[in-house]
This record gives structure tokens, C-alpha cells and sequence, in this order.
């Protein structure tokens, strides 16, 4: 079955219009809160959201969701996704919902959902929860309602466990660090934990008013970053997004690292100290370069769908602990159950310091191939699969590459589109490659 609200990561729209809409969210944690009791008599949900001023509303409606079905409540505020995830399982509550549409302008929202353990949920779970939403809602009895209530120092205690991800015999002090939380959800928790662990914090994107989330701040807009790294003269320099799951990251000279070399990064830390990294999953757009490194170093690499939730998937089934996107969505699933933008900036600060090297020096031998990647716009109804000029064009340009490129094209999932991405170590024949299949595609 092929679901109607949930896409790839929870539901997520323009607030105003279906399905991000106050009577619809509460429909929605009402069919949640029923499938909850399917299994337990009393379930309790954690609710935090990003700085989006539709939050407020959101929060409300799911509130209200939730407790006429008889399901307690428990509002942090707001908090980081990934900061929802471990406060679910740290406080062994049922579910874990985060308000918030992640890297989208403010006029977007939407609804993701944790499980008990921290994880995100199954197919199956969310078919479950279309397939109630369909039913008439049945209100509890008014001696059963669900109550709410605030927990305290939500936030503080996220910060301790981020902390704890640091090696305990290092330190940063001494280090100069430019922190951007895109005017999000990590706003006073992201220079909080840098400053707390040592760190000489100067924070930008840090003042959200309800409309400026992502706005010419964070990880999507790292120019705001460089220049106050080099204005600065900072070592480092980290940009989250709105719901702080995602990394980007920049040197002292301004350079910007993407989610590709910071996973690397990653698993060149735990090789320096002799762990055993069987293998690491990227995705079908993470960059040739990133897998030729590994690889040459005995470390498996497996490609997943684009998304952090294939990611995972691919990460359990191996049972690896290691994966990401280039977009900067990094898990590391020996420290947390879901991918966070401030663990993993923790994690790569811990390689620098503990080597005393650069990011670019740690990154001298992975060179990214040049990416060239065009839209092409379908008309209604047009059938590209069947498009046998483009199968052609597309098996010469795979000769071409050889084992010196690769060839991507997918259909976008949110427009009507067909993005095609040729990776080559040349910049020109990538451009010369992708645009020949570009061109088959054409209305």
C-alpha cells in the first residue's frame, strides 16, 4: 500500500493548506494516540517543535489530539529533533513527536514521530496510523482524558548527553568556534554545548523570531558562516538546520566541508584509535571519492535510497554504526539512535583535536570528484523510463566513465522531475556527460 500523508520523513507541507492544517493534526494524534493504545493501556507522548511561529499552533492541536484519545502529554519546548529522540527513550515514553518541516522556510511545518527506543518508525506503523485517520474518532470518557505538563530543563538535559558523546580526556579550550543554528531549534542549545566543553563560542543565526528560521542562515546557507569564520578568525566553523539533524562545517581558512568528507572523517577517527569499521552506507548521491577512500582503507561501502531513514535501514541490517548524506545528515548510531548535527560535529571536533590536525590536512588524500547534476522538467504524463534514446546515450556515457565515474537518474519525489547527476574526476566531462542525457529527456 502506498501511503497518502507520510513521506520520507513524517508529513510535512505549507501550513494553511492540507495536510498541515490545526483540525487535521488533531485528527492525526487522536489516530495516533488509538493505534498507541492498541498496545498499551495509558501511553505517554513527548511533543517538541522547532522556532516556527505555526509551532504554537501545532502544538496545541496535537495536544488536544492526544488527550482525547487518553494519551498523557509531556511538552519540551523547543528542542532539536534528534534532542526528542533521546528524550523519548531516556524517558521510556511511548512516542516522540517533533513539530517541525527541518530545512523548509517557515511557511512550511510538519509532523515526525519517534519511537519508545528512539527510532523512527516502520512503514507498517505509519500505514497503521492513515488507516485510522479513515475511521470515525471514538473520545474517551472524560474520567480517561489525557493530561499534559511541562518537563523541566528538557533542554539542559539534551545538553548533558550531547556532552557525553566527547571523549572525557579531551577539552576545547583554546578553540574558537562560530556556531549557526539557522534561527532554529538549536539556538541556545548549540553555543551552550560548545562553550560548556571548553569552546570560545561566537553564535550567529541565533536570534529566531517565529519567521526567520533557515533565512540566509544555517547549514543551507553556509555563506553566512564562512565569512564570520574568516571575520573572526576562527578555527571552526558549524552550521545546523532548523531542526538541527543536520552538519555542515568550515575551517579556519573558510573552506566548507559537506556531510560526504565529514563522514569520512568520521570513520578516520575511530580507525586512528584501532576500531573495527566493518562498513558504512551513504547514499546513491554520496560522492565516488568518499568510497574509493574507504575502500582503500578495507572498510565496506554500501549505497542506500536518498534519505537518512534508508540510511538507517541499511545501517541495521548490516549492523554498522556508521552512515550519512551529503546534505549533512551524519548517524552514528554507537552515540545516538538518529542522526544529530551537533554529535556529529562533536565527533569530527574530537578527530582535530585529538590529532592536532586540520580538517583539510585529515582530508588530503579524498578529493571529491566534480558532481554535475540537471533538472529536467516532464511534461504531464510523459514516460522517461521507456525513453530508449535516453538508455543509449546513457550506456555510452557509462563506457565512457568507466571506473573513473558513475551515472545517477531518479525521478524527484516532491516535483515533476528527473534529476540526472553525473559524477566523473573531470569537471568538464562530468558537465559534457550530463548534459548529453539531459538532452534525450527534453519535451
Amino acid at each position: 500500500m502506498s501511503r497518502k500523508y507520510f513521506g520520507t520523513d513524517g508529513i510535512r507541507g505549507t501550513v494553511g493548506q492540507s495536510p498541515i492544517t490545526p483540525d487535521f493534526v488533531m485528527r492525526l494524534a487522536h489516530s495516533v494516540g488509538r493505534v498507541l493504545k492498541q498496545k498499551e493501556a495509558r501511553p505517554t507522548v513527548l511533543i517538541g517543535k522547532d522556532t516556527r511561529i505555526s509551532g504554537y499552533m501545532l502544538e496545541s492541536a496535537l495536544e488536544s489530539g492526544f488527550n482525547s484519545a487518553g494519551v498523557e502529554v509531556v511538552l519540551l519546548g523547543p528542542l532539536p529533533t534528534p534532542g526528542v529522540a533521546y528524550l523519548t527513550r531516556a524517558q521510556r515514553a511511548s512516542l516522540g513527536v517533533v513539530i517541525s518541516a527541518s530545512h523548509n522556510p517557515f511557511e512550511d511545518n510538519g509532523i515526525k514521530f519517534f519511537s519508545a527506543s528512539g527510532t523512527k518508525l516502520s512503514d507498517d506503523w505509519e500505514l497503521a496510523v492513515e488507516a485510522m485517520l479513515e475511521q470515525s474518532p471514538v473520545w474517551v470518557e472524560s474520567v480517561d482524558l489525557g493530561k499534559s505538563r511541562r518537563l523541566d530543563d528538557a533542554a539542559g538535559r539534551y545538553i548533558e548527553f550531547c556532552k557525553s558523546t566527547f571523549a572525557n580526556d579531551l577539552t576545547l579550550k583554546g578553540v574558537k568556534i562560530v556556531v549557526d543554528a539557522a534561527n532554529g531549534a538549536a539556538y541556545q542549545i548549540a553555543p551552550k554545548v560548545f562553550h560548556e566543553l571548553g569552546a570560545e563560542v561566537v553564535a550567529i543565526g541565533c536570534m529566531p523570531n517565529g519567521l526567520n528560521i533557515n533565512k540566509g542562515f544555517g547549514a543551507t546557507h553556509p555563506e553566512a558562516l564562512v565569512k564570520a569564520v574568516v571575520e573572526q578568525q576562527a578555527h571552526f566553523g558549524i552550521a545546523l538546520d532548523g531542526d538541527a539533524d543536520r552538519l555542515q562545517l568550515v575551517d579556519n581558512e573558510g573552506r566548507l566541508f559537506n556531510g560526504d568528507e565529514l563522514l569520512y572523517l568520521m570513520v578516520d577517527e575511530r580507525l586512528s584509535r584501532d576500531e573495527n569499521v566493518p562498513g558504512v552506507v551513504g547514499t546513491l548521491m554520496t560522492n565516488m571519492a568518499v568510497e574509493v577512500a574507504l575502500k582503500s582503507r578495507g572498510v565496506a561501502f554500501v549505497r542506500a535510497k536518498v534519505g537518512d531513514r534508508y540510511v538507517l535501514e541499511e545501517l541495521t541490517a548490516h549492523r554498522w554504526v556508521l552512515g550519512g548524506e551529503g546534505s549533512g545528515h551524519l548517524l552514528a548510531l554507537d552515540k545516538h539512535t538518529t542522526g544529530d548535527g551537533l554529535i556529529s560535529a562533536l565527533q569530527v571536533l574530537q578527530v582535530c583535536v585529538r590529532s592536532g590536525k586540520t580538517v583539510a590536512e585529515l582530508l588530503k588524500d579524498v578529493t571529491l570528484f566534480p558532481q554535475t547534476l540537471i533538472n529536467v522538467r516532464l511534461v504531464t504524463g510523459q514516460d522517461w523510463k521507456s525513453n530508449a534514446r535516453m538508455t543509449e546515450v546513457t550506456k555510452a556515457v557509462e563506457a565512457e566513465l568507466g571506473d573513473t565515474g558513475r551515472v545517477l537518474i531518479r525521478a524527484s519525489g516532491t516535483e515533476p522531475l528527473v534529476r540526472v547527476m553525473v559524477e566523473a574526476r573531470d569537471a568538464d566531462q562530468a558537465r559534457s556527460c550530463a548534459q548529453r542525457i539531459a538532452d534525450t529527456l527534453a519535451a
